[in-house]
């Protein structure tokens, strides 16, 4: 381990920090361009087969940029698909980006650090970086802007420059390093570990923008919101969310250990999909007006009515279900299809019923500020059920490639280990209980899995 991460781990001060040199390679889970087709015509992708952790040159920074000692990290759906290279390789995307010019060309190797969920320590600064300072604890947004574009200043989601970061850009955080614009930046939870700070940006942002925030849903209370994949990276967060909002969460869960669950998060109904009875061999769409039968019967039955929002990021198997059970005039927010992209659904129960479909992506600054700032309050609570070292990075993202998790996979970056990085004991302690009542509930999941 290089000197100045041996100085972040031991907490040395700001002058300390810049005191060491910064290193000219680190550690980090990478892919690579020569594997981009490696597999075509292979059934099962594992993705343990194309991420590769070893080490990577030290990319220059730019004058907006900060540089980020990495302590933890996450894993989300989309880095499963940039090591599944689909539906287009990554490789593609870096290539484009880098036709800008500029500092936009270092983003175009022959390798990508991957990665969109990163807590630590900011170790140096570029030059016209003004808001923070080498020593800030921070985590870091999973959205790129472009803020010379103008429709990035109306909604940073807008601007055609927008990107994901360590998915469209290069140096993501995965790593014990990583590269991030200061407009990406924001405080870390003082009462979190490393860990759980690093758990929340893209799932949690996501789920604010697609429910709370002016370009979603606006859940106001009183609303039911049925919620697919109720105790995973999005539907965990989305539970909360809705509940604090004063709404009437309904979580649609697979399998029966995951219920509890659901219901500690606060779904006041959890339905099993394992209980509806739908027969196979109906056509798709029939089969999945029968199931939005079986739920919207179930909803009624609990609260008199239909659901007024369906939080959906599953996509082909669940959009013609949501887009038939939600109430006349009411919305199908979708932020992903993570069962495929092609949806089929039967188009009359949307237009004679004046229902919407709102496409959700990210999640501007803006948002993503008030959504840390909930969970800095202790009003939203991570779910972080299992943890990696970094070397173990393929094996996280192959538990999430395989749906075998609940809530968030956390990976550790220069953090030795697990439970580091709470600055704000106080909060901690008033909150601790329920993040371990979630915690149990998740390990029981995880007990079974195994």
């Amino acid at each position: 381990m290089d000197t100045l991460a041996q100085a972040v781990i031991s907490g040395a001060s700001a002058d300390q920090l810049m005191a060491e040199p910064v290193p000219t390679e680190y550690m980090a889970a990478h892919l690579r361009r020569a594997d981009a087709s490696m597999f075509q015509g292979v059934a099962d992708k594992d993705v343990r087969k194309s991420i590769h952790v070893g080490t990577v040159p030290m990319p220059e920074l730019a004058p907006d940029e900060v540089l980020v000692a990495v302590m933890a990290s996450a894993i989300n759906f989309n880095t499963v698909w940039s090591a599944m290279f689909e539906p287009v390789s990554t490789f593609d995307m870096l290539s484009r980006f880098a036709r800008q010019g500029g500092y936009t060309t270092r983003h175009d190797r022959d390798y990508q650090v991957i990665g969109s969920d990163a807590s630590g320590v900011i170790v140096r600064v570029g030059s016209g970086v003004r808001r923070w300072k080498v020593g800030d604890h921070v985590v870091v947004s999973p959205v790129y802007v472009d803020d010379q574009d103008p429709a990035t200043h109306q909604d940073g989601m807008m601007g055609t420059g927008m990107l994901a970061w360590g998915y469209e850009t290069n140096f993501g955080a995965l790593g014990h390093y990583a590269v991030a614009r200061a407009s990406q930046i924001l405080p870390k939870p003082a009462h979190l570990t490393w860990e759980e700070s690093a758990s929340f940006s893209l799932c949690g942002g996501t789920a604010y923008r697609m429910l709370v925030g002016e370009h979603g849903a606006r859940i106001k209370q009183g609303d039911i919101v049925m919620i697919w994949g109720a105790t995973g990276g999005l539907g965990a967060f989305a539970t909360q969310l809705v509940k604090n909002g004063g709404g009437i969460p309904v979580g649609i869960v697979g399998s029966e250990d995951k219920v509890e669950l659901a219901r500690r998060l606060g779904c006041d109904l959890v339905i099993n999909r394992q209980h509806l009875h739908v027969d196979p061999d109906l056509p798709f769409t029939e089969r999945s007006i029968a199931t939005g039968k079986q739920i919207g019967k179930l909803i009624r039955g609990a609260f008199g009515e239909d659901p007024h929002v369906v939080f959906d990021y599953v996509g082909r198997e669940t959009f013609a279900t949501s887009v038939f059970v939600v109430r006349r005039g009411g919305i199908v927010v979708t932020c992903g299809s993570s069962t495929g992209y092609h949806h089929e659904y039967d188009n009359r129960y949307l237009w004679m019923n004046l229902k919407r479909i709102i496409g959700s992506h990210g999640v501007n600054y803006q948002e993503m500020a008030e959504c840390t700032r909930l969970f800095s309050q202790g009003a939203l609570l991570p779910l972080v059920s299992r943890t990696y070292p970094l070397t173990e990075a393929a094996e996280a993202a192959r538990l999430v490639q395989q749906n075998d998790h609940v809530g968030k996979v956390g990976v550790l970056g220069l953090a030795p280990e697990t439970g580091l990085g709470v600055s704000n004991p106080a909060l901690r302690t008033r909150i601790e209980s329920k993040i371990n009542d979630l915690r149990a509930a998740s390990q029981v999941r995880r007990e079974q899995l195994v």
